[in-house]
This record gives structure tokens, sequence and C-alpha cells, in this order.
């Protein structure tokens, strides 16, 4: 056999694997759980109990979406008390000023808006602002309102359906959650957006299935930083976020410190959660790949080899095979490249339909994965160029120790 068949070979037995043997990464039907009725705290007419919220919302520069997601958390629709800490952190686009102006516009529930100061030596301006925001929700209880039992942590970008947080609470109590996350749908208009954007989640549903991450026994552990529900006495016991101050990654660590502190987590895609952040071109989509694909790897050049080859092998290779065994008249490599090739866009056609979109883009998953191993190359360089994890004025160099 050729090295070309060979390589065709692999790919197609790599598609067979990842169809069958990686959690059913493709399928997207893990939504949230469906429940009965919470069981402490606050009252509602009908007699449910609903435990008490704090929605803490880190915003660095965000006046460019917050007329749109702000009002959605203040318009909650939840029977027990609620409150949002909109975390001002360092803002230059009068960020603090606009949050505080739609509260009086739109009402709603209570809102707070401070600013934390710049982050401390090996903290991360996000969970610096976090902090922030679950201090400001204790000196709530000190002053009599009462201790939180849950965080909302959801990004300035974020957008929620009126019942959204209902429904994340009902999951959580009703399962028995300690952690529940779900990622919210990006936004998709423009025809990058198109190309890359459900790649994205696909991606990260075969790197973190979502299946695994919900079973309490797996060591897979993940979560989605735009919408994560989180009981007050999980955070306290995986010691969030002092423990994972320096993570870039922080959804990720933010989960494997609550499950590693014996939590129970849950993660699964958003049907009425959604980012309305534009990323209209591909300088952006790159930006928002390149800034942390790097510290996925744990900045290992090692890594960073094999993730290239992978991508190159059950990505590449079977296009390739299939262009150059037509070229060379061989029968066999464009065969088994075709194959492995219809199974990998087989399994993103459901995340197209989830995202609405034409299923001719699922034939185009090769080039879409070529830009992502463009990508992380880049993320490396620049970490190796000094300018690390840079997002908002600020960068991350690789943290002194793992979380």
């Amino acid at each position: 056999m050729s090295e070309l068949t060979w390589t065709a070979a692999a790919a197609l037995a790599a598609w067979l694997w990842l169809l069958l043997g990686q959690g059913f990464f493709w399928r997207t039907d893990v939504r949230l759980p469906r429940t009965g009725p919470p069981g402490s705290a606050g009252q509602d007419e009908e007699g449910d109990y609903w435990p008490s919220v704090a929605v803490v919302v880190p915003a660095r520069d965000e006046s460019a979406v917050l007329p749109v997601s702000l009002p959605s958390l203040l318009a909650q629709d939840y029977p027990g008390r609620a409150e949002i800490f909109l975390v001002d952190d360092g803002s230059s686009d009068g960020t603090g000023k606009l949050a505080r102006e739609l509260a009086d516009r739109y009402g709603g529930l209570p809102l707070t808006v401070d600013s934390p100061g710049e982050p401390e030596p090996g903290w991360t301006g996000k969970l610096w602002a976090v902090r922030h925001g679950m201090a400001l929700a204790a000196r709530r209880e000190r002053a009599g309102a009462g201790a939180a039992e849950y965080l909302l942590l959801t990004d300035a970008d974020i957008a929620h359906e009126p019942d959204s947080l209902r429904k994340l609470v009902r999951a959580a109590t009703g399962a028995r959650l300690d952690l529940v996350s779900q990622m919210a749908r990006l936004r998709v208009a423009t025809g990058w957006e198109r190309l890359i954007v459900p790649a994205f989640v696909y991606f990260f549903c075969q790197l973190y299935p979502f299946r695994w991450v919900n079973r309490p026994w797996a060591r897979t552990a993940a979560a989605a930083g735009g919408c994560v529900l989180l009981r007050r006495e999980a955070a306290e016991r995986a010691g969030i976020p002092e423990t994972i101050r320096q993570a870039v990654i922080d959804d990720v660590a933010l989960a494997r410190a609550v499950k590693r502190s014996g939590g129970t987590i849950w993660l699964g895609l958003a049907e009425r959660v959604d980012s309305v952040r534009p990323y209209p071109g591909l300088g952006e989509l790159w930006q928002m790949v390149a800034r942390s694909a790097y510290a996925q790897l744990r900045h290992n050049p090692l890594l960073l080899t094999a993730t290239v080859a992978g991508l190159a092998v059950v990505y590449l290779a079977p296009p390739a095979a299939v262009c150059a065994g037509l070229l060379t008249g061989s029968a066999v490599p464009p065969a088994l490249g075709a194959a492995a090739w219809a199974l990998m866009a087989g399994t993103y056609v459901p995340m197209l339909r989830y995202y609405r979109q034409t299923l001719w883009l699922a034939p185009l998953l090769p080039l879409t994965a070529l830009l992502y191993l463009l990508m992380t190359v880049d993320s490396a360089l620049r970490h190796y160029r000094g300018r690390g994890a840079a997002w908002k004025g600020r960068t991350y160099a690789r943290p002194s120790a793992a979380p």
C-alpha cells in the first residue's frame, strides 16, 4: 500500500472512531434537563420555592452590546430573589454609566455597578471581576439581604430569554447539580461567521463531549463561560475563583475545579441563551480563536505538534486523498478519502441544523479546519513572541502553575 493509501485509511479509521467512540459529540440533543420545582428559599404564588441568585456580569468595554444583553437580564421573570452585579473592569467606553442608564430606563431586577480596579498580579481581568462581583454579593448578605444560594456568571454579550434564569435554577435544583452551563448560540450572520462559528462549537464538542462532561465519574470537565449557574457552596468548596485566578480558559478551569472537589456538573447547548457579539470578518474570528488556542494546549510544543498532525490527518487528508487519487488514476485512496470525508460531513450536519445553516457548508469543513490549524499555529507564535493571550488591551503570560 502507498503512503497515500495508508493516510486515507488512517483518516477513515479515525472518523469511524469519532463517530462511535467519542461520546457521540456530534449530536446536538444535550439540552437543559427538565425537572420539577425547586425546593428552598423564596416562594412564588403557586407555592414553589426558589433559591436566591446573584447574577455576576464582568464587563470591559462592552457599550456596543449592553443595550441588547443587559435589558434581557433586567427583565428576568424569576419568582425568587435575584440581583445583578455588573463589574466594570476598567472600561474606557462608558460601560458602567451606560449600564446604570439602562437600569433606569428598563427597571426590573436590581442592578449594582462597581469597579474593582486593576487586577492584582497573577489574576486575569475576567476572574478579578468575578471575584469582585462575588464580594459585592457577600456584602449584601452581611447587610441582611440573605445569602445568595446560586451565582449566575454570565458574560456581557449574552442575551437571555425572560425565563432563562428560572429554567437554569429549576434544572440545577431538580437534578441536584452544582454547576449548570449552557453554550450560548453564537451569532451567525456574515459569510465568515457561517463558515467558522458552527465549526467552533463543533470542535469544542469534539474536544469535550457533553455526555462525558455530564457523567459524575468521568474525568472530562468543561463549561461555557457565557452562561454558568454555580451553587455558592460548591464555589466555596472548590475555592472559586482563587484556585483558577490565572486561567485564560476560565470556563473549563472552573468546571474542572468544581468536579475535582466532588461537585456535579452539566453542560449542554442553549435554546434560549444567545451571544449578541458580532464577529463580522475573518480578523475578528481569527483573534477570538488565536488568543487562547495555545493556552488550550497548555503552551506545550509537543501538544501543538500532535494537534497540527491530527488536524492534518483527520480533516485535510480525506479531500487530499480524493484529489491526489483522481489525478494519479488510483482507485483506493479516493474511495477511502471520500468515505472519511462523507463521515466528517455527516457528523457536522446536526450542528449546522442547530445553527439553522445550509447543509452545503458540511463538505467545506476541511477548509474551516485548515483555518483553525493556522489560527492555532499563530496562537503559538504570538506566545513565543511575548504577546501571549491578548484580550482588550491586556496580555496574559503562561501561568506560573497549573490551577
